[in-house]
Protein backbone atom coordinates (compact mmCIF):
# COMPACT_ATOMS: atom_id res chain seq x y z
CA UNK A 1 0.00 0.00 0.00
CA UNK A 2 1.38 3.39 -0.96
CA UNK A 3 1.91 5.24 2.22
CA UNK A 4 0.51 8.69 2.87
CA UNK A 5 2.19 11.74 1.67
CA UNK A 6 0.68 14.48 4.52
CA UNK A 7 -0.52 12.58 8.28
CA UNK A 8 -2.31 15.56 10.17
CA UNK A 9 -2.36 15.13 13.99
CA UNK A 10 -3.76 16.57 17.04
CA UNK A 11 -3.86 15.24 20.66
CA UNK A 12 -5.21 15.85 23.54
CA UNK A 13 -3.88 17.67 26.43
CA UNK A 14 -4.19 14.67 28.88
CA UNK A 15 -1.74 13.24 26.92
CA UNK A 16 0.86 15.81 27.70
CA UNK A 17 3.43 13.02 29.02
CA UNK A 18 3.18 11.34 26.54
CA UNK A 19 3.31 14.20 23.25
CA UNK A 20 7.35 13.22 22.34
CA UNK A 21 5.89 9.55 21.23
CA UNK A 22 3.98 10.87 18.50
CA UNK A 23 6.44 11.31 15.44
CA UNK A 24 7.73 7.53 16.50
CA UNK A 25 3.89 6.00 16.62
CA UNK A 26 2.80 7.66 13.13
CA UNK A 27 6.69 6.76 11.36
CA UNK A 28 5.86 2.74 12.90
CA UNK A 29 1.85 2.40 12.16
CA UNK A 30 1.63 5.19 8.66
CA UNK A 31 5.64 4.95 7.30
CA UNK A 32 7.35 7.71 5.57
CA UNK A 33 4.77 10.52 5.83
CA UNK A 34 5.21 14.32 6.40
CA UNK A 35 3.39 14.92 9.96
CA UNK A 36 1.85 18.30 10.75
CA UNK A 37 -0.08 18.70 13.91
CA UNK A 38 -0.31 20.21 17.60
CA UNK A 39 -1.88 19.69 20.96
CA UNK A 40 -5.78 20.57 21.47
CA UNK A 41 -8.01 21.25 24.35
CA UNK A 42 -10.66 19.36 22.04
CA UNK A 43 -10.05 16.71 19.24
CA UNK A 44 -12.38 16.47 16.24
CA UNK A 45 -12.34 13.29 13.97
CA UNK A 46 -14.86 10.96 12.01
CA UNK A 47 -17.95 12.71 13.07
CA UNK A 48 -17.52 13.22 16.70
CA UNK A 49 -16.29 16.50 18.94
CA UNK A 50 -14.35 14.89 21.89
CA UNK A 51 -13.98 17.84 24.57
CA UNK A 52 -13.04 17.34 28.17
CA UNK A 53 -11.41 13.83 28.15
CA UNK A 54 -8.67 12.19 26.56
CA UNK A 55 -7.97 12.24 22.38
CA UNK A 56 -6.62 12.35 19.31
CA UNK A 57 -7.32 12.30 15.96
CA UNK A 58 -5.48 11.14 12.87
CA UNK A 59 -5.78 12.03 9.03
CA UNK A 60 -3.63 10.58 6.44
CA UNK A 61 -3.75 11.82 2.71
CA UNK A 62 -2.49 10.69 -0.18
CA UNK A 63 -1.57 13.75 -2.18
CA UNK A 64 -0.58 12.61 -6.41
CA UNK A 65 0.99 15.67 -7.90
CA UNK A 66 0.85 17.70 -4.89
CA UNK A 67 4.87 19.44 -3.71
CA UNK A 68 4.81 19.46 0.40
CA UNK A 69 7.24 22.40 1.94
CA UNK A 70 7.26 21.73 5.73
CA UNK A 71 8.74 24.88 8.12
CA UNK A 72 9.21 25.98 11.27
CA UNK A 73 9.72 29.82 12.46
CA UNK A 74 10.00 31.78 15.62
CA UNK A 75 9.54 35.15 16.18
CA UNK A 76 13.15 35.97 15.78
CA UNK A 77 12.78 34.81 11.94
CA UNK A 78 9.69 36.78 11.00
CA UNK A 79 10.70 39.52 8.88
CA UNK A 80 9.94 43.52 9.39
CA UNK A 81 6.52 45.00 8.35
CA UNK A 82 7.97 46.68 5.37
CA UNK A 83 10.20 43.63 4.15
CA UNK A 84 9.49 42.83 0.70
CA UNK A 85 7.97 40.06 -0.55
CA UNK A 86 11.54 37.78 -1.19
CA UNK A 87 11.86 37.64 2.57
CA UNK A 88 8.58 36.30 2.99
CA UNK A 89 8.67 33.47 0.49
CA UNK A 90 12.31 32.70 1.88
CA UNK A 91 10.77 31.86 5.58
CA UNK A 92 8.48 29.89 4.04
CA UNK A 93 10.79 28.19 1.74
CA UNK A 94 8.54 28.47 -1.21
CA UNK A 95 7.28 31.15 -4.16
CA UNK A 96 4.26 32.91 -4.91
CA UNK A 97 4.50 31.97 -8.40
CA UNK A 98 3.99 28.50 -7.64
CA UNK A 99 0.61 29.85 -6.06
CA UNK A 100 1.09 27.32 -2.86
CA UNK A 101 -2.02 27.13 -0.23
CA UNK A 102 -0.66 27.10 3.30
CA UNK A 103 -1.41 25.07 6.88
CA UNK A 104 -0.79 26.49 9.63
CA UNK A 105 -0.73 25.68 13.56
CA UNK A 106 1.12 28.38 15.74
CA UNK A 107 1.42 28.18 19.59
CA UNK A 108 -0.23 31.42 21.33
CA UNK A 109 1.86 31.72 23.85
CA UNK A 110 5.44 32.85 21.95
CA UNK A 111 4.22 33.28 18.58
CA UNK A 112 2.60 36.54 16.93
CA UNK A 113 0.55 35.00 14.22
CA UNK A 114 -1.10 38.18 13.24
CA UNK A 115 2.65 39.28 11.79
CA UNK A 116 2.84 36.16 9.77
CA UNK A 117 -0.84 36.11 8.64
CA UNK A 118 -0.41 40.16 7.27
CA UNK A 119 3.20 39.01 5.78
CA UNK A 120 1.62 35.89 3.97
CA UNK A 121 -1.49 37.69 2.65
CA UNK A 122 1.48 40.55 1.52
CA UNK A 123 3.80 38.02 -0.45
CA UNK A 124 0.94 35.33 -1.65
CA UNK A 125 -2.06 37.17 -1.87
CA UNK A 126 -3.44 34.49 -4.23
CA UNK A 127 -2.94 31.78 -1.83
CA UNK A 128 -4.96 30.25 1.42
CA UNK A 129 -4.22 30.33 4.77
CA UNK A 130 -5.98 27.80 7.22
CA UNK A 131 -5.68 26.75 10.33
CA UNK A 132 -5.46 27.12 14.30
CA UNK A 133 -3.56 27.92 17.62
CA UNK A 134 -2.50 25.01 19.75
CA UNK A 135 -4.61 24.63 22.90
CA UNK A 136 -4.86 22.88 25.93
CA UNK A 137 -1.79 24.46 27.76
CA UNK A 138 -2.19 27.22 30.36
CA UNK A 139 1.42 28.48 30.65
CA UNK A 140 4.26 29.08 27.92
CA UNK A 141 6.06 25.81 26.28
CA UNK A 142 2.88 23.52 27.36
CA UNK A 143 1.83 23.27 23.59
CA UNK A 144 3.06 20.70 21.08
CA UNK A 145 3.71 21.34 17.68
CA UNK A 146 4.32 18.69 15.17
CA UNK A 147 6.77 19.04 11.92
CA UNK A 148 7.93 15.99 10.78
CA UNK A 149 10.14 14.22 13.18
CA UNK A 150 10.27 17.31 15.49
CA UNK A 151 8.13 18.10 18.44
CA UNK A 152 8.34 22.00 19.47
CA UNK A 153 6.77 24.03 22.41
CA UNK A 154 7.19 27.52 20.77
CA UNK A 155 6.72 29.47 17.38
CA UNK A 156 4.76 28.07 14.55
CA UNK A 157 4.74 25.09 12.11
CA UNK A 158 2.99 24.96 8.91
CA UNK A 159 3.32 23.05 5.19
CA UNK A 160 2.59 24.50 1.97
CA UNK A 161 1.36 23.18 -0.63
CA UNK A 162 1.12 23.43 -4.18
CA UNK A 163 0.19 21.48 -7.77
CA UNK A 164 -2.97 19.30 -8.16
CA UNK A 165 -4.67 21.00 -4.91
CA UNK A 166 -7.25 24.23 -4.28
CA UNK A 167 -8.55 24.29 -0.99
CA UNK A 168 -11.70 26.19 -0.22
CA UNK A 169 -12.79 27.59 3.18
CA UNK A 170 -15.65 28.58 5.38
CA UNK A 171 -15.61 30.82 8.52
CA UNK A 172 -18.17 30.62 10.45
CA UNK A 173 -18.07 33.43 13.13
CA UNK A 174 -21.19 32.95 14.76
CA UNK A 175 -22.99 36.02 14.93
CA UNK A 176 -25.98 38.09 12.99
CA UNK A 177 -26.57 41.95 12.32
CA UNK A 178 -28.92 44.43 14.04
CA UNK A 179 -29.41 47.39 13.02
CA UNK A 180 -28.09 48.38 9.34
CA UNK A 181 -25.00 48.88 8.30
CA UNK A 182 -23.24 52.35 8.83
CA UNK A 183 -19.84 53.90 7.47
CA UNK A 184 -17.34 55.41 9.88
CA UNK A 185 -16.74 59.17 9.10
CA UNK A 186 -14.29 59.41 12.51
CA UNK A 187 -12.11 56.97 13.75
CA UNK A 188 -8.28 56.87 15.52
CA UNK A 189 -6.57 53.20 14.85
CA UNK A 190 -8.86 51.38 16.98
CA UNK A 191 -10.97 53.69 18.70
CA UNK A 192 -14.28 54.52 16.44
CA UNK A 193 -15.25 58.01 17.04
CA UNK A 194 -18.06 58.79 14.56
CA UNK A 195 -20.64 56.82 12.81
CA UNK A 196 -23.02 58.36 10.43
CA UNK A 197 -22.09 61.65 11.48
CA UNK A 198 -23.10 60.76 15.26
CA UNK A 199 -21.06 59.18 18.00
CA UNK A 200 -21.20 55.66 18.06
CA UNK A 201 -22.84 55.31 21.13
CA UNK A 202 -25.92 57.80 19.40
CA UNK A 203 -25.84 55.19 16.88
CA UNK A 204 -25.84 51.95 18.76
CA UNK A 205 -28.95 53.39 21.14
CA UNK A 206 -30.49 54.11 18.16
CA UNK A 207 -29.69 50.13 17.16
CA UNK A 208 -31.17 49.28 20.67
CA UNK A 209 -34.30 51.04 20.63
CA UNK A 210 -35.63 48.98 17.65
CA UNK A 211 -34.24 45.36 18.78
CA UNK A 212 -36.47 42.97 20.54
CA UNK A 213 -36.44 42.18 24.27
CA UNK A 214 -34.47 39.07 24.29
CA UNK A 215 -31.90 40.98 21.49
CA UNK A 216 -31.61 44.24 23.91
CA UNK A 217 -30.24 41.49 26.82
CA UNK A 218 -27.61 40.30 24.51
CA UNK A 219 -26.01 43.64 23.66
CA UNK A 220 -25.11 43.36 27.77
CA UNK A 221 -22.48 40.90 26.97
CA UNK A 222 -22.63 39.23 23.36
CA UNK A 223 -22.38 42.56 21.26
CA UNK A 224 -19.94 42.87 18.62
CA UNK A 225 -18.76 45.23 15.67
CA UNK A 226 -18.80 43.45 11.79
CA UNK A 227 -16.34 45.35 9.50
CA UNK A 228 -16.82 45.21 5.87
CA UNK A 229 -13.05 44.22 4.43
CA UNK A 230 -14.07 44.48 1.20
CA UNK A 231 -14.55 48.13 -0.25
CA UNK A 232 -16.06 47.28 -2.78
CA UNK A 233 -19.16 45.07 -1.37
CA UNK A 234 -21.40 47.52 -1.54
CA UNK A 235 -24.48 44.97 -0.47
CA UNK A 236 -22.95 42.81 2.83
CA UNK A 237 -23.47 39.33 3.40
CA UNK A 238 -22.98 36.72 6.20
CA UNK A 239 -19.91 36.02 5.95
CA UNK A 240 -18.27 39.40 4.58
CA UNK A 241 -17.83 41.20 7.98
CA UNK A 242 -14.98 40.62 10.22
CA UNK A 243 -16.37 40.27 13.35
CA UNK A 244 -14.42 41.90 16.15
CA UNK A 245 -14.82 42.64 20.24
CA UNK A 246 -16.07 45.92 21.36
CA UNK A 247 -13.04 46.27 24.13
CA UNK A 248 -13.79 49.63 25.87
CA UNK A 249 -16.54 52.87 25.75
CA UNK A 250 -16.23 56.34 26.82
CA UNK A 251 -18.81 57.95 28.37
CA UNK A 252 -17.52 61.67 27.64
CA UNK A 253 -17.52 61.85 23.77
CA UNK A 254 -19.40 58.24 22.72
CA UNK A 255 -16.06 56.08 21.30
CA UNK A 256 -15.70 52.84 21.28
CA UNK A 257 -12.62 50.98 21.70
CA UNK A 258 -12.37 48.23 19.04
CA UNK A 259 -10.60 44.52 18.89
CA UNK A 260 -9.43 46.12 14.81
CA UNK A 261 -7.66 48.56 13.42
CA UNK A 262 -10.28 51.09 11.49
CA UNK A 263 -10.40 53.42 8.44
CA UNK A 264 -12.44 55.90 7.69
CA UNK A 265 -14.96 54.93 4.81
CA UNK A 266 -15.27 51.88 6.14
CA UNK A 267 -18.83 49.85 6.39
CA UNK A 268 -19.97 48.50 9.98
CA UNK A 269 -22.37 46.99 11.30
CA UNK A 270 -23.56 45.81 15.29
CA UNK A 271 -23.55 42.03 15.54
CA UNK A 272 -24.81 39.85 17.97
CA UNK A 273 -23.92 36.16 19.30
CA UNK A 274 -25.38 33.12 21.23
CA UNK A 275 -26.22 29.77 20.52
CA UNK A 276 -29.03 30.20 18.16
CA UNK A 277 -27.45 32.68 16.23
CA UNK A 278 -24.33 30.82 16.00
CA UNK A 279 -25.96 27.69 14.42
CA UNK A 280 -27.88 29.58 11.96
CA UNK A 281 -25.29 31.48 10.60
CA UNK A 282 -23.50 28.25 10.48
CA UNK A 283 -26.12 26.66 8.67
CA UNK A 284 -26.13 29.83 6.13
CA UNK A 285 -22.67 29.73 5.13
CA UNK A 286 -22.85 25.47 4.98
CA UNK A 287 -25.96 25.56 2.79
CA UNK A 288 -24.49 28.43 0.65
CA UNK A 289 -21.13 26.75 -0.13
CA UNK A 290 -23.13 23.32 -0.75
CA UNK A 291 -25.44 25.38 -3.15
CA UNK A 292 -22.87 27.16 -4.79
CA UNK A 293 -20.25 24.58 -5.41
CA UNK A 294 -20.20 20.62 -6.13
CA UNK A 295 -18.45 18.37 -3.79
CA UNK A 296 -15.85 15.75 -4.95
CA UNK A 297 -14.98 12.55 -4.14
CA UNK A 298 -11.85 13.01 -3.26
CA UNK A 299 -12.10 15.52 -1.20
CA UNK A 300 -11.97 16.07 3.16
CA UNK A 301 -12.17 18.58 5.42
CA UNK A 302 -10.21 19.71 8.79
CA UNK A 303 -11.83 22.00 10.92
CA UNK A 304 -10.41 24.50 13.29
CA UNK A 305 -13.11 25.76 16.24
CA UNK A 306 -12.60 27.88 18.92
CA UNK A 307 -12.82 26.24 22.25
CA UNK A 308 -15.56 28.83 23.55
CA UNK A 309 -17.75 26.68 20.78
CA UNK A 310 -18.97 22.91 20.87
CA UNK A 311 -20.74 21.54 24.26
CA UNK A 312 -19.65 25.36 26.34
CA UNK A 313 -22.30 27.19 23.47
CA UNK A 314 -24.76 24.73 22.07
CA UNK A 315 -24.61 22.26 25.67
CA UNK A 316 -24.12 18.90 23.91
CA UNK A 317 -21.40 18.07 21.63
CA UNK A 318 -20.85 17.47 17.56
CA UNK A 319 -23.04 20.33 16.91
CA UNK A 320 -20.38 21.75 14.09
CA UNK A 321 -20.10 18.54 13.01
CA UNK A 322 -23.36 17.59 12.31
CA UNK A 323 -24.42 20.10 10.40
CA UNK A 324 -21.41 20.05 8.39
CA UNK A 325 -21.67 15.94 7.23
CA UNK A 326 -25.62 16.93 7.01
CA UNK A 327 -25.27 20.06 4.79
CA UNK A 328 -22.16 19.44 2.87
CA UNK A 329 -20.95 15.82 2.85
CA UNK A 330 -19.60 12.83 5.09
CA UNK A 331 -16.19 13.11 3.89
CA UNK A 332 -13.30 12.87 6.26
CA UNK A 333 -13.74 15.50 9.00
CA UNK A 334 -10.78 16.39 11.08
CA UNK A 335 -9.13 18.91 13.56
CA UNK A 336 -9.16 20.59 16.91
CA UNK A 337 -10.76 23.16 19.58
CA UNK A 338 -8.56 26.34 19.14
CA UNK A 339 -6.79 29.03 21.16
CA UNK A 340 -7.96 31.08 17.95
CA UNK A 341 -8.62 29.97 14.21
CA UNK A 342 -7.07 30.91 11.33
CA UNK A 343 -9.05 31.74 7.94
CA UNK A 344 -9.42 34.42 5.15
CA UNK A 345 -12.84 37.14 5.24
CA UNK A 346 -12.82 39.03 2.36
CA UNK A 347 -9.47 38.74 0.88
CA UNK A 348 -7.47 38.57 3.62
CA UNK A 349 -6.68 35.95 6.23
CA UNK A 350 -7.49 36.90 10.17
CA UNK A 351 -6.80 35.12 13.76
CA UNK A 352 -10.72 34.80 14.60
CA UNK A 353 -12.43 33.64 18.36
CA UNK A 354 -15.86 32.16 18.78
CA UNK A 355 -15.29 30.91 14.95
CA UNK A 356 -15.16 27.16 13.08
CA UNK A 357 -13.03 28.16 10.19
CA UNK A 358 -13.48 24.92 7.54
CA UNK A 359 -10.49 23.82 4.84
CA UNK A 360 -12.04 21.49 2.33
CA UNK A 361 -9.04 19.98 0.52
CA UNK A 362 -9.31 18.69 -2.99
CA UNK A 363 -7.75 18.03 -6.17
CA UNK A 364 -8.35 19.96 -9.57
CA UNK A 365 -10.73 18.77 -11.32
CA UNK A 366 -11.54 15.70 -9.08
CA UNK A 367 -14.52 13.78 -9.71
CA UNK A 368 -18.05 15.39 -8.22
CA UNK A 369 -19.89 12.84 -5.64
CA UNK A 370 -23.14 12.43 -4.94
CA UNK A 371 -24.53 15.20 -2.77
CA UNK A 372 -26.28 13.92 0.61
CA UNK A 373 -30.06 15.00 0.54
Amino acid sequence: QQPADLTVAFVSFHHASSYELLPDMVRRHIGDTLLIGCSGGGIIGAGKEIEDRPGFALAAARLPDVELVPFHIDNDSLPDGDAPPHEWENVVATTAQREPHFLLLADPFSFAADRLLAGLDFAFPRSVKIGGLASGAHEPKGNALYLADQVYNTGAVGVSMYGNIIVDTIVAQGCRPIGVPMQITSCSRHVLLGLDGCSPMEALHKVFEGLSERDQRLTRHSLFLGIVMDPLNESPLLGDFLIRNIIGTDPANGALAIGEALREGQTVQFHLRDAETSAQDLDALLTRYATQNPIYEEAAALLFSCLGRGMHLYGRPDHDTEMFREKVSAMPLTGFFCNGEIGPVGHATYLHGYTSSFGIFRPKGAVESQKLS
